[in-house]
């Protein structure tokens, strides 16, 4: 939420949360059609996915629906490294964002 123009509402009967209150760029899930995953799925820059699944595929998945689209899946129900998930999250922000709102990140964040 401390991004720019971030807004949070239920999607799918999941916490997502959109920039402009349009486009999805992280959405929770907790045992999402019985898979028993509770974490996030989410934006991800071009080949981050496969290569964090390769790294630790413990912690990291390719989610349906939006992996073929690039998106990682992270799980939450492991050890979890907080500052890791910022970067990730901001990441997910960084793919989905216009450029005016990465201008203020940029100025916010130097």
């Amino acid at each position: 939420m401390a991004l720019p123009s971030v807004t949070e509402r239920l999607s799918h009967g999941e916490p997502t949360w959109f920039i402009q209150d349009k486009k999805t760029f992280v959405m929770s899930v907790d045992d999402h059609h019985g898979d028993g995953i509770l974490g996030m799925w989410c934006a991800a820059p071009p080949g981050a996915q496969q290569e964090m699944i390769d790294q630790e595929p413990e912690r990291f998945f390719r989610p349906p629906y939006v992996g073929g689209r690039g998106w990682l899946g992270v799980r939450l129900d492991r050890d979890v490294d907080w500052t890791e998930i910022d970067e990730i999250v901001r990441d997910a922000y960084r793919c989905i964002a216009p450029k005016k709102l990465l201008d203020q990140l940029d100025i916010a964040e130097p």
